[in-house]
């Protein structure tokens, strides 16, 4: 047998130190879990999110903001789930819509969210973590009393209560940001006279997933939560929502139908197609039902089914951008770029040059490898990264173009402009910044705009190399 050396216990404030830091680390660590981190991927569509920004703008304005204030971007996540991020942008889960049964409920969730943004509660959570830090500390001075008495274990005990009520207080603080939001988010609803019944529809089914995951509904246990019950969370908002003017008042039928369509699009494209097929059976002739078929079959290597699904689509209505975007995608992904690039120019145009649109048809241009078609790419990408620059595809696309007319600078600028909207490429976003600003006239729009490019690229890979 071996004896383990009992550890020496540091003096005064030396000994309150190590304990402090690691406390406020795991207060801090609690604090990103509870606004989840952006490790998804972002899922772009140029259908859903003009609907999604549709969905938000009147709620936007409820709250005293301008229309387009607040965006909302769409994760790849089949969990249930919506968050902020320190800004004025909301972040949905793909599992939210397709868990959602009206565009109704998702502007419910919209709405909450938006309570998070005007409470700055992304910005205030260090306060709740400064409150639980001060009594964490209290506790670890009272231990270390006890403990330099003589009282190992009473001091132990001390310091571990003290944690615990810090991280009760930190969570509190959270459970009271929710209901906070909660009660924001029905007040937006009410200005904007959009019915309560989605919102209460959705925490509804936020209380089935509770149940069926055996959660404790006891007071006790929610001690430990980051947010209210769900069902507290009902009886909290219905009586408000009920007395409102806007409880009985439709929703938008417009809204509802394309919100019926872009869900169906999205379980056509993240659910396996053998579900999809299931759920949107063959019998179905509805749009959502051709929709999904279309990108299930697409997905499954089908592509002549997955035409007869658009074909079906573009009969009832032939000048829809979204399903001319969805014939041209189908056509180049399946190798056929020359015969996409008609139907995708009709989508730009029909669509008034959506950015997103345009990438692809400049995508589809370059893909026939044909140098007639580059000017008209040049011109259709330029359009797309002038409308939304924070496209890496389009900018890559673009510095194609660039390359193929012996562009150099101006390709090593879209490169750049690539690498620094992908995470974890400052190192060559620098690069490519750097090589731009060498072969650009001094001075110049492109210039000045490498010249930032390089500065931001620089500073993050400095705090890369100190964080090593």
């Amino acid at each position: 047998m071996t004896r383990t050396p009992q550890p020496r216990f540091l003096q005064g404030a030396d000994a309150l130190r190590p304990l402090a830091r690691l406390l406020l680390t795991l207060i801090l660590l609690l604090a990103v879990a509870a606004r989840p981190v952006l490790a998804q991927s972002l899922l772009r569509d140029a259908e859903t999110e003009a609907l999604l920004q549709d969905m938000m703008d009147p709620i936007t304005v409820a709250a005293g903001l301008r229309p387009g204030q607040v965006r909302v971007h769409l994760l790849s996540d089949r969990s249930i789930n919506a968050f902020v991020a320190g800004s004025q942008d909301i972040y949905v889960h793909s599992g939210l819509i397709e868990a959602a049964d009206s565009a109704n409920e998702v502007q419910g969730v919209l709405a909450h969210e938006l309570g998070h943004i005007m409470g700055g509660h992304a910005i205030r959570v260090g306060e709740g973590a400064k409150a639980a830090t001060g009594i964490s500390l209290l506790s670890l001075l009272l231990g270390a009393a006890a403990m330099a008495a003589g009282g190992g274990e009473a001091g132990m005990g001390v310091m571990m209560a003290g944690q615990q009520a810090a991280l009760g207080k930190f969570l509190a603080f959270t459970r009271t940001q929710e209901a906070t939001a909660d009660a924001a988010g029905a007040q937006y609803l009410s200005k904007a006279g959009i019915s309560g019944r989605g919102s209460l529809a959705f925490f509804k089914k936020l209380q089935n997933l509770e149940f069926r995951y055996a959660v404790s509904q006891d007071d006790d246990a929610t001690y430990s939560r980051t947010h209210p019950l769900s069902g507290d969370r009902i009886q909290a908002l219905r009586d408000g929502y009920v007395a409102d003017a806007a409880w009985d008042k439709p929703s938008d039928p417009d809204l509802e139908k394309r919100f019926q369509r872009v869900k169906a699009k999205l379980v056509g494209y993240i659910a396996e197609p053998e579900k999809t097929l299931r759920d949107y059976p063959e019998s179905d002739d509805s749009i959502p039902a051709h929709y999904a078929r279309a990108y299930a079959w697409h997905k499954s290597a089908y592509p002549q089914k997955a035409l007869g699904e658009v074909d079906a689509l573009l009969k009832r209505d032939p000048e829809d951008p979204y399903f001319l975007e969805l014939e041209g995608q189908v056509l180049l992904e399946s190798g056929k770029p020359e015969e996409a690039i008609p139907p995708l120019r009709e989508a730009v145009a029909n669509s008034r040059s959506a950015p997103l649109i345009a990438a692809t048809l400049g995508h589809a241009l370059i893909a026939t490898e044909d140098p007639a078609n580059y000017a008209e790419a040049e011109k259709v990408l330029k359009t797309a990264v002038a409308l939304d620059n924070e496209n890496p595809f389009a900018w890559y696309q673009l510095g194609i173009v660039y390359a193929a007319r012996g562009d150099q600078a101006r390709a090593a600028l879209a490169s750049a402009e690539r690498y620094s909207l992908e995470g974890g490429q400052a190192g060559l976003a620098l690069r490519n910044a750097e090589v731009a600003m060498q072969g650009l006239p001094q001075g110049s729009p492109d210039w000045i705009r490498a010249q930032d490019i390089s500065m931001v690229a620089r500073a993050e890979v400095e705090r890369e190399r100190k964080r090593r």
